[in-house]
């Protein structure tokens, strides 16, 4: 009796802490969601766009662990979405303000808002999308994290871009000299944040990792391109970084333009005969 006791003790034990670490790492995603404000108020652009990127780590690995560890629940899930717009939402919009659209006055900051915003709805749509069981395969709108961290890397580069500048690592040449401006930086924030704002809340299909299919590359051959393409990155993280998150962003609207893919029709999700009568 005794030892029966202790094994259900010790499951029951077991199943709090299988439930607790996933959204111990979710909880990860948001504190670092909320570092990147935190160093976005007082100008360390390079450290506030960095959190970003971590806190997309962490929104990765809690999925992750959940489903590794059957600890998935419907609280999890939620929270998840609860950090995920302070993490992608607030804070790249944050950034985006601090960073240069706050002196452009109202428009500056009511960009900002419309990023927030349409990754606040993108998060809602998929949540519905879920809940129907049609948020498997690829995505509908982009990915609100692949949008904050779009931002972030355009920033991140800029940064990296001003501290080469000033150790004389790099000099100024005619193809560089634009990105070194501070008004067109400015305004591709600008232009650049609108785009994702509306790609976020879009129909257009993006590409999933998870129904990407490797069948015609031999395991070898697929290890050997991973490690070129971590080689790549390593060598000019900020640089290969932007542009391979920049064209995944261009992906999505490229492909529905050629006719590769076509837009999805997700207007049966917001039918009335799926609402709750009062």
């Amino acid at each position: 009796m005794t030892s029966l006791g202790k094994t259900e003790t010790g499951k029951r034990r077991l199943g709090g802490a299988v439930y607790i670490l996933p959204n111990l790492i979710t909880t990860g995603n948001l504190f670092f969601g909320f570092f990147s404000m935190v160093r976005s108020l007082h100008g360390h652009f390079g450290w506030a766009a960095g959190a970003i990127f971590l806190a997309a780590i962490f929104d990765v690995l809690d999925g992750r662990v959940a489903r590794l560890t059957k600890g998935t629940s419907e609280f999890g899930v939620q929270y998840d979405s609860l950090c995920d717009v302070v993490s992608f939402g607030v804070a790249p919009a944050f950034l985006m303000y601090q960073y240069g659209l706050g002196e452009m006055g109202r428009v500056g900051w009511v960009v900002c808002f419309l990023f927030m915003a349409c990754g606040a709805l993108r998060l809602a749509r998929f949540n519905v999308l879920s809940a129907i069981g049609k948020a498997s395969g690829d995505f509908t709108g982009l990915p609100i994290p692949m949008a904050a961290i779009a931002m972030a890397s355009f920033i991140a580069l800029m940064v990296e871009l001003d501290l080469r500048l000033k150790t004389a690592e790099i000099a100024i040449v005619d193809w560089l000299g634009f990105l070194m401006n501070r008004g067109f930086r400015v305004n591709f924030i600008l232009i650049f944040g609108t785009l994702l704002a509306l790609l976020m809340v879009s129909n257009i299909i993006f590409k999933s990792h998870k129904a990407l299919k490797f069948r015609a590359i031999r395991p070898f051959q697929l290890l050997v391109l991973l490690v070129m393409l971590v080689s790549l990155v390593a060598w000019e993280p900020e640089v290969v970084g932007f542009g391979l998150i920049f064209l995944y962003v261009l992906s999505g609207p490229i492909s529905w333009i050629f006719g590769w893919t076509k837009l999805t029709d997700d207007g049966e999700i917001f039918d009335e005969s799926h609402e709750d009568d009062d």
